[in-house]
């Protein structure tokens, strides 16, 4: 069950499909006050801000958080409380659509799409750069594209069924995005995977990019998650003392690798037998690329061929948000030896190319 006390309030009564809003907080729902400060607003009054709302002929309901949070704060919990809610309501609605501040919506559309098992059903993160309370905020318009992605059908179907991040006319697959800009309203992109819809006049759905629709999957949330992991980021001139605290730390089951270019990293023999000594220790680590779309080919050059030798294991064109959660995910199934490898170097839900 989840662990905070939400509040559900309808938006609107009429429609032919019903979708669930749920109002996690960040920059989408501020507004600003008498004096100019940006503070939440109530989002079950958001027919107000957003009348256009009503025109869209669906049953729209909202849950908010108790307490709006930022999402620098997200974490697992935070995670939980979303996979939980959308269990306890799936049954009742035909999508569902997440306001999430920017800054971790892509960490937690990768950690959705493996805690959230057996979907046919949408579920899409959205927000907004600036504030709904603001002239130029692109909130509205992201949110309405959202909704009516998440109530579009073919062949009384969804067309989506899966983890998505929706953002300035371009629907992504959620563990496959990354927040990319900071100051445009084109904050996310994904260089590894094409587009799996596109907003203009018409939604244009790439078909051939969605995960295929089941009518027999059977919805399974996981929460297990476990959070004994780390991030590696070398970068020239890293010290010997830096890298050799994170990696004996006893507590760290697995360690996410973040190489230069296609897998690379320093071949000083001081940094690979630390890497030796940790892999024999049993920890995991996953080697993924610094760069935006970017792909470890390990062993293409002597640098990343030495990293097999010493057990790194290959996650290929996994971005670092999913790498990390996808971890999270395996280590909390308490897999261990070639099934924990094994499991991390799959594809389980269109994280990766096979």
């Amino acid at each position: 069950m989840a662990s905070l006390n939400y509040k559900i309030v309808n938006v609107t009564d009429t429609g032919k499909r019903s979708i669930l809003i749920i109002y996690t907080g960040g920059t989408f729902g501020m507004v600003q006050d008498e004096s100019g400060a940006l503070i939440p607003f109530n989002f079950g009054k958001a027919i107000d801000k957003i009348p256009l709302l009503r025109n869209l002929g669906l049953k729209l309901t909202v849950i908010s958080f108790p307490i709006p949070i930022d999402s620098s704060n997200v974490g697992i919990e935070e995670w939980r409380d979303l996979a939980y809610i959308i269990e306890e309501n799936y049954a009742q609605y035909e999508g569902f659509v997440i306001l999430h501040g920017t800054d971790t919506m892509a960490y937690t559309a990768s950690a959705l799409s493996f805690m959230i098992q057996g979907l046919n059903k949408p579920i899409i993160l959205t927000g907004a750069q600036m504030p709904i309370g603001l002239p130029r905020s692109d909130a509205r318009e992201n949110l309405i594209a959202a909704l009516e992605i998440a109530a579009s059908t073919k062949d009384r179907r969804p067309m989506v069924s899966e983890v998505c991040v929706y953002f300035n006319h371009l629907l992504l697959k959620g563990n496959r995005a990354q927040k990319i800009r900071s100051s445009t309203f084109a904050a996310f992109g994904s260089e590894n995977y094409p587009a799996l819809a596109e907003v203009g006049i018409e939604i244009e759905f790439n078909e051939s990019a969605l995960q295929p629709y089941d009518d027999k999957a059977k919805l399974k949330v996981v929460g297990d998650l476990n959070p004994n992991i780390s991030l590696l980021r070398i970068f020239p001139g890293i010290s010997k003392s830096a890298i050799e605290a994170l990696i004996t730390e006893k507590s760290i089951r697995g360690i996410i690798l973040e190489s230069y270019g296609s897998g690379n990293t320093m071949n000083f023999d001081w940094f690979l037998s630390l890497l030796k000594k940790a892999t024999k220790e049993g920890k995991i680590i996953l080697n993924v690329s610094q760069c935006m779309g970017g792909t470890v080919l390990q062993g293409k050059y002597e640098t990343s061929k030495r990293l097999d030798e010493v057990g790194v294991l290959s996650g290929r064109d996994i971005t670092t948000e999913s790498a990390l959660a996808k971890m999270m995910y395996v280590l909390g199934m308490d897999q261990k030896g070639n099934d924990l490898r094994r499991l991390l170097t799959t594809p389980l839900v269109g994280e990766m190319d096979d």
